[in-house]
């Protein structure tokens, strides 16, 4: 592990403990990647980033790098993060978030070629593509770092830890959890990362959606080969009591093929101050946003409803994970 300081420890009460980082010139690709030992190790970094922005802002700990945001889909908070989270660390980046479609894209330059080209102006790439497997192609092309910021239906790493932290964070462990996940359950890639890092963890699983779009048999057979007590419903009601996370997707437009099944169920369920009053007084809402109508504007003061503080920790995570990949953490 590097000695290079993240900032003056002197200002922490307590001094960081000494251990290697199993992140360095890794790529971040899935969250298959992540036990428990390397999750430990990511949100130690994470709480010392958050303490460092808390403190002092901004340092220069990775003044010396770039990194490369290709964002094949639309983001907002995910680019923003990793922009944010770069620049936190005194790095710079190339931003290519809107507008790709009139990049050499359009001339028909293939992934690998483009990936081959920034990879000889930046030292990680942090990449958002609509394909499935996008980002572990990419992987194969490049001597860089890349980071999956989400490939299509797939999976959605960085999300999915900074899920996790999320949910350690409010609640003050992972084990002996019951977490509901409510919404687009099939093509919702962030549900499928969280739901595979939840299984290292001792917890029930509740999941509710519609019928069309139930959580994807690959996926279900993973929580039953672990052996977690699990159950599907329709009906948030079966759940919201009991539940000590209740994790909200929205139905994703962009996914359907048939406008006509999106008319059908992209109501189909509404977190309302009504509900929240059946819920426990010591449980959290999240969602990984936007939201478009699933969650009331009326239930964002309730202080259970995290999505917010969900989505400042993102950029701690990025940071703690940039810090890693690129070897000064």
């Amino acid at each position: 592990m590097s000695n290079q300081p993240l900032f003056d420890y002197s200002q922490l009460p307590a001094k960081r403990a000494t251990r290697d980082n199993p992140l360095r010139g890794k790529s971040i690709l899935s969250v298959a990647q992540f036990d428990k030992e390397i999750i430990e190790y990511l949100f130690g970094r994470t709480r010392e980033m958050r303490e460092m922005v808390q403190r002092v802002g901004t340092v220069n700990l990775l003044r010396q790098y770039v990194a490369a945001c290709i964002f094949y889909e639309p983001s907002t908070r995910t680019s923003s993060s990793f922009i944010g989270a770069m620049e936190r660390l005194g790095g710079r980046t190339i931003p290519i978030t809107s507008g790709v479609e009139f990049s050499s894209v359009s001339k028909g330059e293939t992934l690998a070629d483009t990936m081959q080209v920034l990879e000889q102006y930046a030292d990680v790439i942090v990449l958002r593509h609509h394909e499935i497997g996008a980002a572990k192609m990419a992987a194969e092309y490049t001597h860089v770092p890349i980071i999956n910021a989400g490939d299509g239906a797939g999976e959605h790493p960085t999300q999915a830890l900074l899920d996790l932290f999320t949910i350690q964070d409010e609640l003050g462990s992972l084990d002996g959890l019951k977490v509901a996940m409510v919404g687009d359950l099939r093509y919702g890639r962030t549900v499928h990362s969280l739901t595979k890092l939840l299984l290292q963890y001792n917890v029930k699983l509740r999941f509710v959606s519609p019928e069309i779009l139930r959580l994807p048999l690959n996926v279900m057979n993973q929580v039953i080969d672990a052996g977690v007590d699990v159950r599907e419903t329709h009906d948030v009601a079966d759940v919201i009591e009991n539940a000590d996370v209740l994790y909200v997707t929205r139905v994703q437009k962009e996914r359907f093929t048939d406008l006509r099944q999106y008319e059908e169920v992209k109501n189909f369920y509404e977190i309302t101050p009504e509900l929240m009053k059946r819920a426990q007084e010591k449980m959290v809402v999240m969602h990984p946003l936007p939201r478009v109508g699933e969650i009331h504007y009326a239930v964002d003061s309730d202080p259970r409803a995290a999505y917010f503080r969900q989505v400042k920790n993102g950029m701690f995570v990025r940071m703690a994970l940039l810090a890693a990949v690129l070897g000064q953490a």
